[in-house]
């Protein structure tokens, strides 16, 4: 759930010059990259830029050879003025696919379409766009002028899985508009320049045992259910597994659902706890160059700014994901 947006116009920098450490990066759904063709990580995060006295959404990326020390940041993105919004981007994923690096955005506008409810957010366009490069380190162009995601949805947290060399992107439909958060999937064209057919409804976030929902402002009556950060992994066995979050008992969590075919169209059945219950969510995984298996999140989920990235390593059961002691 984006709570906050960030800001990070500090951020656009172009160099590698400067170094930090996570603990000391604000950062709100971290992506972490392992590039084995330059031998480091890239940790992208939300940073917008100021061009001609307006704020416009964008990209930045750190460095790391060791997860440790990391070196940053660089604007590897910015939103060109022509496109449909250009808004600020949240959780960007980088992902390396046939020889390129494409990057899904969330971004996000000021254009609102339907009339809120009394007390709730309102209801602005936003979407997943898909954007390429031929260097992890940017810069990042668009196929075109709109987003991948439906324009009459709103839609965030885009994520590519490749299923029997067919991409897809799995998304998340906003419970600002359905208030059952749901969980999309959607044909991409092979170079993911476009959609292919229509969407399918994989799940709703009240699916799962564990998110218990939350309510807003005075209306008690009308309890919500988040999907936030989805990403797919494949286990040691074969079985294919989705992190994604949501809420319960009013702390960020992160979920397991598993493909009860071992194919992204499912069905999916939700594991009943979650694997991370400690106010930190919007988990993605990436194997080290040494071949251990890691989680990032951010915690805690808090609107102060105090959110930073969690590294842990995880344990592969075959069946599920555990995370190391």
């Amino acid at each position: 759930m984006k709570s906050i947006t960030f800001l990070l116009t500090a951020l656009a920098i172009c160099s590698f010059s400067q170094a930090i450490s996570l603990a000391d990066l604000p950062i709100r759904d971290p992506f972490i990259l392992p590039d084995s063709v330059s031998g480091y990580y890239y940790l992208y995060l939300s940073s917008s830029v100021q061009r001609d006295g307006q704020t416009v959404g964008g990209v930045a990326a750190y460095r790391s050879r060791d997860l440790n020390d990391w070196q940053g940041p660089i604007q590897v993105f910015s939103i060109p003025d022509s496109n449909w919004a250009t808004g600020t981007v949240w959780a960007p994923e980088v992902h390396y696919y046939h020889g390129q690096y494409y990057l899904f955005a969330t971004i996000n506008s000021d254009i609102e379409w339907k009339q809120r409810k009394p007390g709730w957010p309102p209801y602005v366009m936003r979407g997943t766009q898909i954007f390429h490069s031929s260097s992890p380190e940017g810069p990042f162009i668009p196929f075109g002028t709109s987003p991948h995601t439906p324009l009459d949805k709103m839609c965030l947290d885009g994520t590519l899985w490749v299923d029997d060399g067919v991409p897809y992107m799995v998304y998340c439909h906003e419970w600002v508009q359905c208030i059952d958060g749901e969980m999309h999937l959607q044909r991409l064209s092979d170079d993911l320049s476009h959609l292919k057919g229509n969407s399918i409804r994989l799940f709703c976030a009240s699916a799962a045992p564990w998110s218990t929902g939350r309510t807003i402002g005075n209306d008690t009556l009308t309890r919500f259910y988040v999907t936030d950060g989805c990403f797919l992994y494949r286990t040691r066995t074969g079985r294919l597994l989705m992190l994604w979050s949501s809420f319960k008992n009013g702390e960020y969590a992160i979920g397991i659902a598993e493909s009860t075919t071992g194919h992204i169209t499912g069905p999916w059945l939700q594991q009943p706890q979650p694997l991370f219950e400690r106010d930190g969510g919007h988990g993605m995984l990436f194997r080290t160059f040494d071949d251990r298996l890691m989680i990032v999140f951010h915690q805690p989920n808090s609107p102060t700014g105090a959110e930073r990235a969690q590294l842990f390593e995880i344990n592969d059961l075959g069946h599920t994901l555990a995370v190391k002691p």
